[in-house]
């Protein structure tokens, strides 16, 4: 196996390589920092790097494989990476900002804590935009973040550095976080997969975890990764009030999905949407009825309102405030996006604005959730573009997509009216590649809490595509 293989091997590949002697997590972790150190400075999607204790670690997972009738964690010696907004025990948690680079973090994130106590590796931390505030991952502390497809491209944010570095092969597996879609963007955007679970699947720390918008997740090359990372870090936290009692356990193994009824909507019924993206989708879509499946186009009743009244508060009430606080010490030091959003949050300070977003948020469900409920899961695109330029400017007043002007920040995603309808679980995959090279993708949408329905059509789907990643003509040209 090349080195190349190495660092696209899924987790679910390695630890059976592993267990059975034939793969040391030394020669794993090796060659994702080789790699790291040939191609990252093109893409630029890691943040801070700790390869020295990772393969410290690695070594100390190899001693344990290799002693006979010892019991390994269910992630023993996996490289991870780390969003860089998520904390982890003695290491800085930047959040994009030069206002948090010495910050240093006592404990980890319940997620992160658990990945950990799985034998999880942490090699490195992933970039995210100043504060997670925009589908673009650039910085002042980082740079700017790049798709590997296409390097003109943005990866997607604002865990497009998670996103990148899965694509990359820079790392087996990355994790996220998703308030307007930061999971799924860049997984669609990147080519990977991204899941979105109901809010409080998965714990979180404070104050992310009383944000109901809010999610923290897996991001993978395979959607058995996702599974095995779920099942790990899903569940009750006794620090996190939030937190779901019930524990679900997903499926890691495509089944038969004959007879499972899928709606669709390339347009949720108003979003201007590509053309290769369409046509991608369309063509996933086959898949399903392929497989079995009965798919049908439906009306979900949706209109423009609802980003005049949700998406006013990802821009102001929710994401503007952070950067009002941090304005008043700290202006130097701020991106000039994070700067606009403070002046765009200064102008919405009514409580009845976020009476309205949840107001909005009800409306949606009426007519989704009998969709829902006659159907087993329902799919759309997860970014109506397959990207935006590396470059592009979150409050360009001139952006359009398919021909129409559109919101500079939200206009190129279908994925924030998922984060509002928060209890659906969403699970994004590929569906293609635009002629850029960028690829595109779908996202599978649940009823709320049903994760395990979600998981089986995903499952499904990506067996019946062949999987991703699985060949060198699969990969970005690095």
């Amino acid at each position: 196996m090349s080195n190349e293989d190495l660092c696209y091997l899924s987790a679910t590949a390695a630890l059976a390589l592993f267990r059975a002697r034939k793969l040391s997590p030394v020669e794993l972790t090796q060659a994702l920092v080789e790699r790291t150190e040939r191609v990252n400075q093109r893409i630029n999607c890691l943040a801070d790097r700790y390869f020295g204790e990772a393969l410290e670690q690695a070594r100390r997972a190899e001693a344990r494989y290799m002693k006979r009738g010892a019991k390994t964690a269910p992630l023993e010696g996996i490289p991870l990476a780390v969003k860089d907004a998520q904390r982890v025990a003695g290491r800085r948690t930047t959040h994009g900002s030069l206002i948090f680079k010495d910050s240093v973090d006592d404990h980890s994130d319940p997620m992160i804590e658990r990945l950990q106590k799985a034998g999880a590796i942490i090699l490195a931390r992933t970039t995210t935009p100043e504060f997670c505030l925009t589908g673009i991952t650039e910085s002042r502390i980082w740079g700017v973040t790049r798709n590997p497809w296409n390097t003109d491209w943005a990866p997607g944010g604002s865990s497009g550095g998670s996103g990148a570095a899965l694509a990359a092969g820079l790392a087996t597996l990355a994790t996220g976080t998703d308030i307007g879609g930061s999971i799924r963007i860049p997984a669609a955007a990147c080519g990977v997969v991204g899941f979105k679970p109901p809010h409080g699947r998965n714990p979180d720390g404070p104050p992310a975890n009383f944000d109901r918008f809010n999610h923290c997740g897996p991001m993978t090359r395979s959607v058995a990764d996702a599974a095995l990372m779920q099942n790990i870090t899903s569940g009750p936290h006794p620090l996190d009030h939030d937190s779901l009692r019930q524990k679900v356990k997903l499926p890691a193994e495509a089944a038969s999905i004959k007879g499972m009824k899928i709606a669709y909507s390339v347009d949720l019924g108003y979003v201007p949407v590509e053309r290769e993206v369409r046509e991608n989708m369309l063509t996933a879509l086959d898949v399903f009825r392929q497989l079995g499946a009965t798919v049908a186009e439906v009306d979900i009743g949706w209109t423009g309102d609802v980003e005049a009244n949700g998406l006013h508060w990802y821009n102001t009430m929710h994401f503007g405030r952070q950067t009002i606080w941090q304005r008043t010490e700290n202006a130097d030091l701020m991106t000039s996006y994070a700067l606009k959003f403070a002046d765009a949050a200064r102008k919405a300070t009514s409580i009845d604005d976020v009476h309205k977003v949840f107001e909005q948020a009800h409306r949606m469900y009426q007519t989704l959730g009998p969709v829902l409920a006659s159907h087993d899961v329902f799919i759309c695109p997860t970014n109506n573009a397959p990207s935006v330029k590396a470059s592009h400017d979150p409050f360009d007043p001139h952006f359009t997509v398919a021909g129409r002007k559109v919101d500079p920040e939200y206009g190129w995603v279908m994925t924030h009216q998922f984060n509002m309808l928060h209890n659906c679980p969403v699970l994004s995959v590929p569906s293609g590649h635009a002629a850029t090279g960028v690829p595109t993708a779908i996202q599978i949408v649940g009823r709320s809490f049903d994760d395990q329905r979600v998981f089986k059509a995903a499952l499904a789907y990506e067996k019946a595509a062949g999987g991703w990643y699985t060949g060198r003509e699969k990969r970005p040209k690095l």
